[in-house]
């Protein structure tokens, strides 16, 4: 099953809130008015990026505030682990 345009706009539209890029949330935003959204639709994909991006928060909150407790992992482990 194909997910039309619309939708894909919307998931866009929250994946925007979540990554904080507001240039994306602009573009998404207007592309998912143009395929036929209208502002109720956008309400509602912002409003669930933003609980995804608060549920994410809340867990990372919650991972490094265990990691001050029992101290970081060596710098090496950090740089092999994420982010290249």
């Amino acid at each position: 099953m194909a997910i039309d345009n619309k939708t894909k706009e919307l998931i866009a539209v929250g994946a925007s809130i979540t990554a904080n890029c507001q240039p994306c949330l602009q573009y998404h935003r207007n592309k998912a008015l143009e395929f036929g959204a209208d502002a109720g639709d956008i309400a509602e994909a912002i409003e669930m990026g933003k609980q995804v991006r608060k549920g994410a928060a809340d867990k990372m909150d919650g991972f490094s505030a265990g990691l001050k407790d029992r101290g970081f992992p060596p710098m090496g482990w950090i740089k092999s682990a994420c982010c290249g």
